[in-house]
Parts: structure tokens; C-alpha cells; sequence
């Protein structure tokens, strides 16, 4: 029996981005937020 290793911060993050950048909703939605930023930024 393989023995379980707790997934380091790291491991997660990338996890994450590979589900993310599956996720097309999600992609649109942090665009829309980083946008939004830029935008109030320069105002």
C-alpha cells in the first residue's frame, strides 16, 4: 500500500492553475477583475 504524502503549498498552486485554465468561466472572470483593477488604477 502506497503510503499518502500531504501535498505541498506548491503542488496545490499548480493544481489549481491546471483546473483554472480548463475553466473558461473562470479564466473570463479574473480577466474581468484584473481589468477592473488596471482600470480603476489609471483613473
Amino acid at each position: 500500500m502506497r503510503k499518502l504524502r500531504k501535498q505541498s503549498f506548491e503542488d496545490l498552486v499548480l493544481e489549481n492553475k491546471k483546473q483554472l485554465l480548463k475553466d473558461q468561466d473562470a479564466l473570463n472572470r479574473i480577466e474581468d477583475r484584473l481589468e477592473k483593477k488596471l482600470l480603476d488604477k489609471v483613473e
